[in-house]
């Protein structure tokens, strides 16, 4: 099930919040310490902002995925508001049927009822299956980052 997070799923999603960041250093080589108070802050943010979205995939009533995003402010290149997401992963041993495919469409539904104009998804890496899914979705690649350490 797909449902808004809850603050009794803090644990849980700062649990995922460090999957997800272990993950990005497996993947990009990019690695960013992980500190549980800075997470726990991220996720209050997105639970205490209207303009935020915090969602999780519910597996008897334990967060296995989680969904946060926000509205950006307008778009760089002119006036055209855009909901990002912060973060998007669902536990390996949970994946597989639909939830990410309801995840996202609950993200989708929900920059369009705040007016949005576009919605906006990473990838970490260049996984050409992560690719494929988004543009099942309808989205389409927008541009490509490149980061490099100090």
């Amino acid at each position: 099930m797909i449902r808004p997070a809850r603050l009794t799923d803090r644990g849980a999603i700062i649990r995922l919040l460090r999957e997800a960041n272990g993950n990005l250093g497996k993947v990009t080589g990019f690695v960013v310490p992980f500190d549980p108070a800075y997470a726990a802050r991220l996720f209050i943010v997105h639970m205490d902002n209207s303009a935020a979205l915090a969602l999780v995939h519910d597996i008897e009533g334990a967060a296995r995925g989680v969904l946060l995003a926000a509205v950006a402010d307008d778009h760089p290149f002119g006036p055209v508001r855009y909901a990002k997401e912060t973060l998007f992963w669902i536990d390996p041993a949970h994946r597989g049927g639909t939830a990410a495919f309801r995840l996202i469409d609950s993200f989708d539904q929900w920059w369009r009822d705040l007016g949005c104009s576009y919605g906006f998804l990473a990838g970490m890496g260049d996984d050409p299956l992560i690719a494929k899914f988004y543009e099942r979705l309808g989205y389409r690649r927008a541009e490509t980052h490149f980061l490099k350490a100090a």
